[in-house]
């Protein structure tokens, strides 16, 4: 099995949900509260630029390769990835890292913490050697274990492995700007964004593409540049701004904006982004699948305060009555999860005794009183339900759960509960007032 490569940075203008989701990648399947997996994280292709037959080359290819692991109950140190490069014999040539021991065609990289995320902590260098032709072909193996305080003590990864080929053509490439955070809202904020062109042919023209959350405001950033709301309902959660340019850029040579792009802050911004992508002009596509895009991740000094409102109702034996259950972010700021596209949390609703429910809103889930999976293909009659909200909620926002209660039986002051819960995790960091995170539904009320 395979774990995505955390380096493939997905262009946001095929991952714009109509909810506005920018979507970066898969996540692996997670291991089990009682095992744990170890995972070698590498590009599926490297493309490398045909070498020049004579003066200045390009520059060499960076392969960025990782270990992770899926378990946080257990400590992997001593990470050991064996590199094998004997399929590129002839093809190419390899520049090792300090991390990496070399031994013929083959290196052992050492990792002494093996984290839980895939980011990439060794990085080759490869340049396709003088005279080979554009199509030629090869293959970087993998292998890996590492040390566990888990049971047996010992990790070991499925191997792995990326294909390499000899290419001719541009490679337009964007810097990766440092994530910043602590930004206070109203405050314009600089976004580094810089590109070259490390292909072997010049690049006629230059298109870039910006996904900019909604809490972030770009301005026109130049003439050449045009904007479009992205999202259903009057708030949009993208603008996505499309830019061509004239510039030729020569192989080595770099591009820059016309002028330095900034962010203005909004008063409601939290988590925000946005993500760029670049590509030479003419339609022609861009010479390797790594590297082309980039996120500049600004996250504001901000709160957002999630409040639950149930219901009181009245109903005689045999009568139906409405129950809205509403979920309210109080603001100051909106909350979207860009990247996981993860509902910003959820809303755990337990029936009041003597009642049935007999129309469920879509986006809720019957579950046992317990909280576990319903059996039933019945959505209708559950004890609980869980409903999960948007993958993201602007200031001021309200979403209601509306459901039918079928009264059965008269129970004075029945009450059912309801519950905000986030995603992951026990609580919300961003609410400064968690007390109204839980409300009552409660069917006849004791006069």
């Amino acid at each position: 099995m395979r774990k995505p490569s955390a380096g493939r940075v997905a262009r946001l203008g095929a991952c714009v949900t109509a909810a506005g989701l920018f979507t970066v990648g898969m996540a692996a399947t997670p291991a089990a509260a009682d095992s744990d997996q170890l995972w070698i994280t590498a590009p599926y292709e490297v493309v490398l630029p045909k070498a020049a037959d004579s003066g200045t080359q390009t520059p060499a290819t960076t392969v960025a390769l990782g270990l992770s692991h899926d378990n946080d109950t257990y400590r992997v140190t001593d990470g050991r990835l064996t590199v094998d490069v004997s399929g590129l014999a002839g093809l190419a040539e390899v520049t090792w890292p300090e991390n990496c021991a070399p031994t013929g065609t083959t290196a052992v990289c050492s990792f002494p913490e093996v984290p839980l995320t895939g980011f990439a902590q060794v990085h080759l260098k490869v340049r396709a050697a003088s005279g080979v032709d554009v199509g030629a072909g090869g293959q970087i193996t993998y292998r890996a274990t590492a040390t566990t305080t888990g049971e047996g003590g010992v990790l070991t990864a499925s191997e792995n492995w990326s294909t390499v080929r000899v290419a001719s053509g541009p490679d337009l490439i964007l810097n990766q700007p440092t994530p910043v955070s602590g930004v206070t809202p109203g405050s314009t904020v600089p976004v580094p964004f810089s590109v070259v062109n490390n292909g072997n042919e010049r690049a006629d023209g230059v298109q870039v593409s910006f996904y900019v959350s909604r809490g972030l405001d770009v301005g026109a950033i130049a003439p050449q540049c045009t904007s479009t709301p992205l999202g259903e309902g009057t708030i949009k959660a993208i603008t996505m701004v499309d830019c061509a340019f004239d510039d030729v850029v020569e192989p080595g040579g770099s591009f820059t904006l016309p002028s330095p792009l900034q962010a203005k802050v909004a008063p409601f911004a939290f988590a925000e982004r946005i993500d760029m992508g670049v590509r030479p002009g003419g339609g022609v596509e861009n010479l390797s699948p790594e590297g082309h895009g980039a996120i500049a991740s600004i996250s504001a000094t901000n709160t957002a305060d999630f409040a639950v409102r149930g219901a009181r109702l009245t109903a005689a034996a045999g009568e139906t009555v409405r129950a809205d259950v509403t979920f309210r972010n109080r603001g100051p700021a909106w909350i979207a999860n860009l990247g996981s596209g993860e509902p910003v949390g959820s809303v755990d609703v337990t029936v009041p005794r003597g009642a049935t429910v007999t129309a469920v809103p879509d986006a809720c889930e019957p579950r046992t009183a317990d909280g576990g999976w319903w059996e039933s293909e019945q959505r209708t009659g559950a004890p609980r339900y869980l409903c999960q909200l948007p993958i993201w909620v602007a200031e001021k926002q309200t979403v209601t759960f509306p459901f039918d209660l079928r009264v059965d039986t008269v129970v004075t002051g029945a009450k059912g509960a309801i519950t905000l819960k986030p995603s992951y995790g026990s609580g919300f960091p961003h609410d400064p007032n968690a007390a109204n995170n839980k409300a009552k539904l409660v069917l006849n009320p004791a006069v």
